[in-house]
C-alpha cells in the first residue's frame, strides 16, 4: 500500500509512542532520518525513540545531541531509510512483520507496511523527511536541520553525485537558512580522515583487481584489516568510492567481510551501468549508480565469481538489448 506523506502525517499525529528503526551498519542518511523524525515527534510532545542493530558510529555523534533514549510498547513503528528486511539487522529482524510506516527511497524497496511512501527520485531520504517534517506541522531547529542536512549531503557524496537535483539543492538551501551547520558537517564526514583509515586504504589498493578489460575494479575489506587498524568501521565510509574513481572503470565493486560470515558487496558505476540491476542478481538492490547486497556463508573465491557472473550477465544483457 502507498500512501502519500499527508496521510501518513496524519497517521503519526494519531500516534503517542513511535519507535524508528534505522538499518544495520548506519549511514547519514537512516540516522539523519531517524533522528530528524525523532526530533520533530519530540516537538509534538510524541515519546519517541531511535533504534538499530549495530551501534550508532561516533562519527555521528553531533545528531544525538538532545536525543534521550526512552523504553516504551511502541503504537507505532517506522523504518526510515530501509530497503529490505535483511538491512534490519540480526538483532531486530523480528520487527519484519511488525513494521506500521516505511520511508525510503530505494525503487528496489521490498518491505512490508501497512503503509509505505517511496520516491525513487529523492536522492535521500532525509529529503522525504524533511517534507514530512512540514506536512507535521514542526518547526525545524538547527539540530533537526544538521540531522536532514547529513543524510542528504552523504548520499550524493556531498552533491556530487547524479542523484543530486535541484530539488536536492533546493531543500540544502532550506536548511542552511535553518541553522545546519554545513560546513563543519561537511568537512568532517569529507575532508577528515582517521590515521587508521589512511592505513586501511593502502592494505585495500593492494587487493585491487581489474575484470572486463579493466572496466570493473574490485576491491576487498577483511575483517583482518579491521581488527589489525582497529578503525571504527563507520570511518570505512567512502571506500567503496576508490575503484569507480579509476579512469576508464565503469564498475567499481568492493567486498567487505562481515564479521557473522560472508561478505557486505558495493558497486559504484557510471551512468550507463544500472549498480541495482546488477546486485538484484545478487538478492540486493539499491539506486542506479549505487547498490548493494549481502552474500551470505560464501568465501571470498565464491564471492568473487558470484560478482563476477552477475556483471558479466548484465553487461551481454545491455549489449544484446542495444543491437539492432
Amino acid at each position: 500500500m502507498t500512501e502519500d506523506l499527508q496521510k501518513i502525517a496524519a497517521k503519526l499525529k494519531q500516534k503517542n509512542r513511535i519507535l524508528i528503526i534505522t538499518h544495520q551498519n548506519p549511514d547519514g542518511d537512516t540516522l539523519g532520518s531517524g533522528m530528524g523524525l525523532y526530533y520533530a515527534l519530540r516537538k509534538l510532545g510524541k515519546r519517541a525513540n531511535v533504534i538499530c542493530s549495530d551501534p550508532f558510529p561516533k562519527k555521528f555523534s553531533y545528531l544525538f545531541q538532545e536525543f534521550e533514549e526512552d523504553e516504551f510498547e511502541p503504537d507505532c513503528i517506522v523504518t526510515v531509510d530501509i530497503a529490505s528486511p535483511q538491512l534490519l539487522g540480526t538483532y531486530l529482524e523480528h520487527f519484519q512483520d511488525q513494521i506500521d510506516i516505511c520511508i525510503d527511497h530505494h525503487r528496489s524497496n521490498t518491505m512490508e507496511a501497512d503503509a509505505v511512501y517511496i520516491d525513487s527520485k529523492a536522492a535521500a531520504t532525509c529529503e522525504i523527511i524533511y517534507q514530512l517534517v512540514l506536512e507535521l506541522g514542526a518547526e525545524i531547529s538547527p539540530l533537526m536541520a544538521n540531522c536532514l542536512y547529513t543524510g542528504i549531503s552523504t548520499d550524493t557524496g556531498c552533491f556530487k553525485f547524479s542523484n543530486t537535483t535541484a530539488e536536492t539543492h533546493r531543500i540544502a538551501a532550506e536548511l542552511f537558512e535553518r541553522g545546519c551547520a554545513y560546513e563543519q558537517i561537511n568537512r568532517g564526514l569529507f575532508d577528515t580522515k582517521s590515521k587508521s583509515r589512511i592505513v586501511v586504504e593502502k592494505e585495500v589498493l593492494e587487493t585491487m583487481e581489474f575484470y572486463c578489460e579493466h572496466r570493473v575494479a574490485m576491491i576487498v575489506i577483511t575483517q583482518e584489516m579491521i581488527r589489525n587498524s582497529q578503525i571504527d568501521t563507520a570511518d570505512l565510509d567512502g571506500v567503496a568510492a576508490i575503484p569507480r574513481q579509476i579512469e576508464g572503470v565503469e564498475v567499481g565493486v568492493t567486498m567487505r567481510e562481515r564479521l557473522e560470515g560472508g561478505y557486505k558487496v558495493s558497486l559504484r558505476t557510471c551512468q550507463f551501468v544500472d549498480a541495482a540491476a546488477v546486485c538484484a542478481k545478487l538478492g540486493g538492490g539499491g539506486h542506479m549508480t549505487m547498490a548493494g547486497a549481502f552474500l551470505k556463508d560464501a568465501t571470498m573465491v565464491e564471492v568473487k565469481q558470484r560478482l563476477q557472473d552477475a556483471i558479466d550477465t548484465y553487461l551481454e544483457e545491455r549489449e544484446a538489448s542495444s543491437r539492432p
